[in-house]
């Protein structure tokens, strides 16, 4: 299988609603291995939350898979794909799978069993990467990546549930989060993550899924003071967009910078995919973006659904430490746990774009 044309490419979009959707993990789970091992797998909790982003008028999701959970419990795991896919049918959204993740605020190295406490006030703190830092950096263990990425797409690449794959979600991110603010691991990660991403494309086109592929570029500063040439320039970034069928990257900056990383992922002329948004604190708000996103018909994923363990309605820490009001705004997430939105006017704006394009 070779890379879709720019012609397949927007064949395959034009056939789509404007793509409104969301990143997922129910509340009772503090991480993708928690919301996906056999032991607090939750369908009712998942399906219940599914049924409360259709019925806002979403029609898409992202979430991640746990090798971790694939290594010790490869066909439970393919199970709970089967039957998370159909809560999402039933509640018309699509899906987009990702399958490796080095997103890993927590520090630790994940593992199957009971998952640590958030730490309260904490953004996202216990997010495990996927297969794990370390693993990313021993290649003795690719051989296993490699029958872990072609089970899951021999399983699930004729699946019409799902519309697309991201194989790697922030490809050598090195942040850890702690209550004193971000502290970065060894940088030593990129290049074996970059190396990793290229192989992760070649095991998937081996197999020649019916959906497109993509990783994201993920490299946009959220500060003021950073430079147009830091936007989207790291090498990751520009391999990834290279070997991507569907462009996609992720931007929780202001409205001024959007132009600037509008100007860099639609040098592609592919179908764009903004696979992360929002983040009230630092400007990256729905009556800002959504008007921007709609006249660009870039489809959108924002950070979240519901409040729960992931703690995402607060902000990173970074955002914590700068901004004593920092809890009199949700910075992720529509909605609480009770299914009752934070504030209806954004989703009121959302339906007003969705319907009219």
């Amino acid at each position: 299988m070779q890379k879709w044309t720019e012609q397949q490419a927007h064949q395959w979009y034009e056939s789509l609603p404007w793509l409104v959707g969301f990143n997922y993990l129910p509340r009772s789970a503090v991480n993708w291995t928690e919301m996906w091992q056999a032991e607090t797998f939750d369908p009712a909790i998942i399906g219940q939350e599914l049924a409360w982003a259709s019925q806002l008028g979403y029609n898409c999701l992202r979430t991640n898979l746990p090798y971790i959970v694939w290594e010790h419990d490869r066909d439970g795991l393919l199970q709970r794909i089967d039957q998370f896919l159909s809560l999402a049918k039933l509640n018309n959204l699509r899906v987009m799978l990702c399958l490796f993740d080095d997103c890993g605020f927590s520090g630790e190295e994940p593992f199957v069993g009971r998952q640590k406490a958030p730490v309260p006030f904490l953004h996202n703190s216990q997010a495990a990467a996927s297969p794990g830092r370390k693993t990313v950096m021993n290649k003795a263990t690719w051989g296993n990546l490699k029958q872990y990425v072609q089970d899951i797409i021999n399983r699930f690449g004729n699946d019409e549930r799902i519309f697309i794959w991201d194989l790697y979600n922030e490809p050598g991110n090195t942040m850890v989060f702690t209550l004193d603010g971000d502290k970065p691991v060894s940088a030593k990660l990129e290049a074996y993550s970059l190396e990793l991403m290229e192989l992760a494309f070649a095991w998937v086109r081996e197999l020649a899924p019916l959906q497109p592929l993509t990783v994201g570029g993920w490299h946009v500063p959220v500060l003021e003071d950073a430079e147009y040439s830091d936007i989207l320039a790291h090498p990751i970034d520009k391999r990834a967009f290279e070997l991507s069928d569907i462009i996609s990257f992720h931007s929780y900056c202001k409205l001024d910078r959007m132009q600037m990383v509008l100007d860099i992922v639609g040098s592609y002329q592919r179908p764009l995919l903004c696979t992360e948004w929002l983040a009230r604190h630092v400007k990256s708000e729905f009556n800002t973006h959504v008007p921007f996103f709609a006249k660009h018909k870039i489809g959108i994923f924002q950070w979240g659904l519901v409040e729960g363990k992931t703690q995402t309605t607060y902000p990173w820490p970074i955002v914590t430490k700068n901004t004593p009001d920092w809890q009199h705004l949700k910075f992720h997430d529509v909605m609480d746990s009770n299914g009752n939105v934070f504030y209806p006017q954004e989703i009121e704006l959302l339906n007003s774009y969705q319907h009219n394009i």
